[in-house]
């Protein structure tokens, strides 16, 4: 059993350069994060640390019920509080403003701040609250009298369904905001060939991040250049722009400052609402504002919770364990409102198989609306829920096959030979060789000890299973679920960007165009701009700027960042190193083609003994421009804005698309057992085999992957947002929302492999979303084996000890009327 955390090649881990990952001088050399300095001394700069001289703080009153009119608001007392400078209600706020976009083609199904004439969930934001303190404007706040008439609501999703439950948005006609089935190759004919077929159900319960650091947002107006300026802790694509439109102003009179530390996010970090409402405030009163959620107001109105999931699947198989087609339904509860959520149904697309060779899909995305909290985008935005819906299968046909789970694994894997691989939905996966990382999973995990310890834990009482699985992380952060979900939205670019310079003394210095919520990405590309410029990535300087002096960018969203903002570093410093060489073959009197590049220097290839060195050319671009090459502009300066590896394209008319362009993989293995008695789960032991190509950074991918799998647990074992009957949040505290602590996390072994994707600079993948990807469905998959035995099962998350309880006195009564009747 393992006894400690092992990390990277140093404590047992394979290194990517132990297996074929190409050579470099700083990628992939283990090295202290740039960030981790200034958070570690306390010196981060959080949405919370803003001080802007005369702030004025929002607190909001919400509503009690899941459905209801509004039938008067009184506000007088709150206005008459000292220290009260605005109480603001959703008929003013409404009046001035434009609701944020659906995602979908559902233009009828608006969404503001604040709600006006109805709300339509238990939190939704009601009134807001202007005064000197946040103190006083939740005094203020109550001392608001507003009156409702209940109306009826629906919570289930499949009542919502139903031509019976009522209408979250009556305007939009039903409560189907999305709904198509897409059929790629010959299911039919499939699934009538196949000799069996299976189908089961499963269950992925809300949860999210839920990161230390509540949303935050300061907005302070400038009359005089028309000007808004943003603080926030915010992790959003296109969130400069939606905050103009929603506004109705112009995009240059936004200007949100990226150098704002995201005190965690994966996902959950969009804020549009509060910084609508806040930028709103700021311009009406001339004065700044801050909303700083509390925790209640985070986890129950918040739009922090996550996928709220129910899979049908059918399996087609023969005999030898070989799956030839699947059919799909996913529906997803979104809540009472649509942001991006309906798209989370969207990246699954692009690996609706998984890692198998499974020829044909029938999938039918449904994404619902019901009274509930709002769901956004969380980590691995709906493909975790779908790996785990896939791996479920894999298991229960291994156990209707009576074969082994590694063994139908294996038949089905895509071979390393076959890459790229083209899936069903129109997907090329670019690299990969599934089957050598899970070799090595199970060798780190001494897979044939590992069984001896489960039959050693059964042999003492306990409950005791291995959990298996085998699954892809879609990486790059591509456009196409977009136009896929909404023909009406053409995007077909996800862009990101950098800009490099030099300056006189010859220092390096990078500027990117988005904030970071612990992804390193300073680390980042000062990595790569070392690589590239073979200066050493401590020298460098990696700035944030703010959205009127940035350039493109579509945040840290999809494990894209490596790809993305990776591959525009690369692009800028390739281009200021040839502008060195030209400058230098002019100097040199040969032509460009005679000359290379070594050691940050220029040499002549044919007589290295001729050359001119870093400084020289540095100062040649910057002081002498009779030096110059005709024609080139003076100084050290370029931006590189790179789009989405394969992007580019449309869906065609059956919905097939290049959804990402790059595929990590994880295979999972997990030891844990069960008492009996409580439900209780210890895990013994925990290893990840992982390939995301070239890791750039080894330390802040294996933290990235730990993190993961910390909360791949929480979703599989302990967090779900609940709701009562009548709709109201049943979970919105740490009493109730239970977090996986040091004493669940287990000890980790991570494994890495290389597989480099050919698409990318240096062949790396992305990994943002590692452990997460897999984690919930090794840990289910370590459950069922456990429950085995005992003739129960779960296929619900998270399996808490409460489910795994009942699961085995159902299993229990069930012998028991079996035996009666017998």
């Amino acid at each position: 059993m393992a006894d400690k955390l092992e990390n990277g090649a140093a404590n047992g881990a394979t290194s990517a350069a132990d297996n074929g990952a190409p050579k470099f001088r700083y990628i992939g050399r283990h090295r202290r994060a740039v960030e981790h300095k200034r958070f570690v001394v306390g010196q981060g700069r959080y949405a919370a640390d803003i001080q802007v001289p005369g702030l004025l703080h929002v607190a909001i009153v919400a509503s009690p019920y899941a459905s209801a009119k509004i039938v008067s608001i009184d506000t007088s007392a709150a206005l008459a509080t000292p220290g009260v400078h605005a109480v603001l209600t959703g008929e003013e706020f409404q009046s001035n403003t434009e609701p944020s976009l659906p995602g979908v083609d559902a233009a009828s199904v608006t969404r503001y701040s604040l709600a006006r004439g109805v709300v339509r969930y238990a939190g939704e934001w009601v009134v807001a609250v202007v005064a000197e303190s946040r103190a006083l404007a939740e005094d203020a706040a109550e001392l608001i009298e507003v009156e409702y008439e209940q109306t009826p609501h629906v919570i289930d999703p499949e009542f919502a369904l139903t031509d019976a439950a009522p209408l979250v948005h009556p305007s939009h006609g039903a409560n189907a905001i999305f709904r198509r089935t897409w059929t790629w190759g010959g299911v039919d004919e499939d699934f009538a060939a196949a000799q069996h077929k299976l189908s089961y159900r499963v269950r992925w319960a809300r949860s999210s991040t839920v990161p230390i650091e509540t949303f935050g947002v300061t907005c302070s107006w400038n009359d005089s250049t028309q000007i808004l300026d943003v603080w926030a802790s915010i992790q959003m694509p296109k969130y400069p722009d939606q905050i103009a439109k929603c506004l109705r102003m112009p995009g240059n009179h936004v200007r949100v400052h990226f150098d704002v530390d995201v005190g965690g996010s994966y996902g959950v970090k969009r804020g549009l609402k509060h910084s609508v409402l806040v930028g709103y405030l700021a311009r009406k009163l001339g004065r700044p504002v801050r909303f700083l959620e509390d925790r209640l107001e985070n986890m129950r109105g918040g739009d922090m919770q996550g996928p709220d999931r129910i899979f049908d699947v059918t399996l087609a198989f023969n005999g030898d364990g070989v799956i030839k087609s699947m059919r799909m339904r996913a529906i997803d509860d979104i809540g009472a409102y649509s942001g991006r959520s309906p798209l989370q149904l969207g990246k699954p697309v692009g690996a609706i198989v998984g890692p198998y060779r499974i020829g044909s899909v029938e999938y039918q995305a449904i994404s619902v609306l019901t009274n509930k909290t709002p769901q956004e985008a969380v980590r691995g935005f709906g493909q975790a829920p779908t790996n785990y819906a896939i791996e479920t299968g894999i298991d229960k046909v291994a156990r209707y096959l009576g074969m082994d789970r590694i063994e139908l694994r294996r038949r089905n894997l895509i071979r390393k030979d076959e890459f790229p691989y083209l899936i069903p939905s129109g997907t090329h996966y670019d690299s990969g060789d599934y089957e050598t990382v899970m070799g090595k999973a199970m060798d780190a995990a001494q897979f044939d000890e590992l069984l001896k310890q489960r039959d050693s834990l059964r042999a003492q009482g306990l409950l005791a299973g291995i959990g298996i699985s085998t699954c892809l992380e879609p990486s790059g952060g591509n456009s196409a679920f977009e136009p896929l979900f909404n023909p009406k939205n053409g995007t077909t670019t996800w862009m990101d960007s950098c800009l490099v310079r030099i300056d006189l003394s010859g220092s390096l210095t990078a500027m990117m165009g988005t904030s970071s919520s612990g992804q390193a990405h300073e680390t980042l590309v000062s990595t790569v701009v070392g690589e590239i410029m073979l200066r050493e990535p401590d020298s460098i300087r990696v700035l944030h700027a703010d959205s009127l002096n940035a350039l493109p960018s579509n945040s840290p969203v999809g494990s894209r960042m490596a790809i993305m903002l990776g591959g525009a570093a690369a692009g800028a410093a390739k281009m200021l190193r040839a502008k060195l060489m030209k400058i230098a073959a002019h100097n040199l009197g040969v032509a460009e083609d005679a000359v290379s590049y070594e050691e940050s220097n220029v040499v002549v290839t044919a007589d290295p003994t001729r050359m001119m060195t870093w400084d020289a050319l540095v100062e040649i671009a910057h002081r002498y421009y009779h030096k110059m090459p005709p024609g080139m502009e003076p100084g050290l300066q370029e931006k590189f804005v790179w789009e989405v590896p394969t992007g580019g394209k449309l869906p065609t008319e059956d919905g097939r698309v290049q959804m990402y362009p790059c595929h990590s993989f994880e295979s999972h293995i997990v030891l844990a057992s069960i008492d009996r008695d409580t439900g209780k789960m210890q895990i013994h032991r925990y290893v990840c085999g992982h390939d995301c190509g070239v890791m750039i950074s080894p330390d802040v991918v294996h933290g990235m992957t730990y993190g993961g799998i910390a909360h791949g647990l929480g979703a599989a074992m302990m967090e779900k947002f609940a709701f009562s009957e009548e709709g109201q949040l049943l979970s919105g505290t740490f009493m109730d929302y239970l977090l996986p602590s040091a004493e669940e996390v287990p000890s980790i072994t991570i494994v890495d492999h290389c597989t480099p994707s050919p698409l990318t600079e240096f062949g790396q993948k992305g990994s943002g979303e590692a452990g997460y990807l897999g984690g919930p469905a090794a840990l289910a998959s370590a459950v069922n084996d456990a429950l085995a035995p005992s003739q129960a099962s779960l296929d619900a998350l998270p399996m808490t000890p409460q489910a795994i309880w009942r699961a085995l006195e159902a299993a229990q009564n069930n012998e028991q009327g079996e035996k009666k009747h017998a």
